[in-house]
């Protein structure tokens, strides 16, 4: 009697599908991407997809062994999951990185979670957002031949000019499935045999572009709207990830609902976040608000949900949540009331220390009445054209012990940096020498961004007379002037690069030509 199965009531769908045979649709339908990244980036990139799945299959076959359940290895779900990982990874990243994020999918979202089914959240996706968190630095870094540079998007935010043909095929800088033309070609094969139902690309597709449109500062400029298409990962996201059945809800209606919130969800990290790629992040959340879309959704059979006797009444857990909310506002408020002088204090302090790092032979600085009505009259506008976001702040006259003027410390802003904000202080010789830069606002992501303020970039700058300084995104940079990027962090190199300029052209046009 043990082994007798419990039978949900009826009504019953007969069906011909079965495990196996849907993740194998899903295998050839990944094929083509997975064809254009091994021919584009080559050995490496095999290396990589192989040793994803073989990490995945391992890890469920180890833990079937260890819990004695029942293998599951050959329903190719495992198969499924280590494939879209490692279509989600850099080329050329170590080996243990695909190991980890294989292990971490099946073991703790799959396996730990009852296995197939079960999970709540889609188990590739949450083995590459562990990576992403994990090991940034290498989850960060595109390479091809060896040669690290940017992505599409990463270029396209910076300003650069991007191809839309190589971008659509795959023939750039991405991960190792970043081909367009092969994912497009995989979701339609996935629609044609049944795989996957037309709602949810259809709705994450449609959404995105318009957020896109409507507030991503380029109207419906179609070039721009293809190359956000093309790049992302929200066309792999789209039909491979948010298409999982396990994860995504069960009725057309909520398919629906759950792509367009899909799609406005990823459309607002591209515009407001700190990474062009976060579609992952987008699906990983919209997992966890599935069983609500379903409660919505489904149409109940045969009948209607019975209405609870009573009023509502608030839980007390409610209130006590409220009032501990309340007193937790009030308590912070007076410990910034309380603290708002030291804070002020310790900011002036810190850009004291940045005046004499890059202006050591003043031994007080000033201001100059004629040079802050110059800084006064840009407004708090973006400076010159050629400099992107980049501001002037304010100018700093630094003086010996004579009297005599030492140098200047202009500090400039730029809005391009990866993670908001970056702000400096340039010191300028009288003879218009850059005599160090030294940040006071610097926010960029740990072990990527941040290394701008490391003495191996910012050094760079130290010494040099120029009239502006060029960034070599990929490195070889070697005259006095040249900028060598910090890998995989284009974005943040640039945005610096870029405020530093601002400060030379304003010293050259402001200071020495006005006097």
């Amino acid at each position: 009697m043990s082994k007798l199965m419990n039978v949900s009531s009826s009504p019953h769908v007969r069906s011909r599908l079965t495990t196996s045979r849907v993740m194998g649709d899903v295998i050839l339908a990944l094929l083509p991407a997975t064809a254009m990244g091994v021919y584009h980036f080559g050995s490496s990139a095999l290396a990589t997809i192989l040793v994803s799945i073989a990490a995945a299959v391992l890890t469920e076959f180890l833990f079937d062994k260890a819990t004695r359940r029942e293998n599951t290895i050959t329903d190719c779900s495992a198969i499924v999951t280590g494939l879209l990982l490692a279509l989600c990874l850099p080329n050329g990243v170590p080996l243990y990185i695909p190991v980890l994020g294989s292990v971490f999918a099946i073991l703790f979202t799959k396996c730990c979670f009852g296995g197939l089914g079960h999970n709540f959240m889609n188990p590739a996706l949450s083995g590459r957002c562990f990576l992403l968190i994990s090991f940034a630095s290498a989850m960060s870094t595109y390479t091809v031949d060896g040669v690290s540079s940017a992505t599409p998007l990463a270029e396209l935010a910076a300003g650069n000019a991007v191809s839309l043909v190589q971008t659509f095929l795959g023939s750039n800088n991405g991960v190792i499935g970043c081909s367009t033309a092969g994912l497009l070609l995989g979701g339609i094969y996935l629609l044609i045999v049944g795989g996957i139902t037309w709602e949810i690309p259809a709705s994450v597709l449609v959404s995105f572009t318009a957020f896109i449109a409507l507030f991503g500062g380029h109207g419906f400029d179609v070039p721009y709207l293809l190359l956000q298409l093309a790049g992302g990962g929200i066309v792999m996201g789209a039909f491979f990830m948010a298409t999982d059945p396990v994860t995504c809800p069960l009725a057309s209606k909520g398919q629906l609902i759950y792509g367009v919130v899909l799609g406005i969800l990823a459309a607002v990290f591209r515009v407001y976040g700190s990474s062009a790629d976060s579609v992952s992040y987008a699906i990983i959340i919209c997992n966890m608000f599935v069983p609500l879309i379903d409660e919505i959704s489904i149409p109940v059979p045969f009948g209607y949900r019975k209405k609870k006797e009573g009023g509502k009444k608030i839980p007390a857990a409610a209130i006590a949540l409220c009032v501990i909310t309340l007193i937790a506002g009030v308590a912070l408020s007076g410990v910034y009331k309380m603290t708002e002088g030291k804070i002020a204090e310790q900011q002036l302090a810190a850009k004291v220390a940045s005046y004499r790092e890059v202006c050591p032979d003043a031994a007080e600085f000033t201001y100059d009445d004629a040079l802050t009505a110059k800084v006064d009259a840009l407004n708090g506008e973006v400076y010159g054209t050629d400099f992107g976001k980049a501001y002037i702040n304010e100018v700093i006259v630094g003086k010996d012990a004579s009297g005599k003027v030492a140098g200047y410390v202009i500090s400039a802003s730029s809005g391009d940096g990866m993670e908001g904000e970056i702000t400096m202080s340039v010191g300028m010789a009288a003879d218009g020498t850059v005599t160090g830069i030294s940040f006071t606002v610097l926010n960029e992501t740990a072990g990527l961004g941040s290394l701008v303020g490391e003495d191996a970039f910012k050094g760079q700058f130290n010494g040099v007379k120029t009239d502006k300084f060029t960034l070599f995104k990929s490195g070889g940079a070697s005259a006095p002037g040249e900028i060598n990027g910090v890998s995989g962090a284009t974005i943040s190199s640039s945005a610096v690069v870029n405020a530093v300029n601002a400060a030379v052209d304003f010293f050259e046009n402001d200071i020495q030509g006005g006097n």
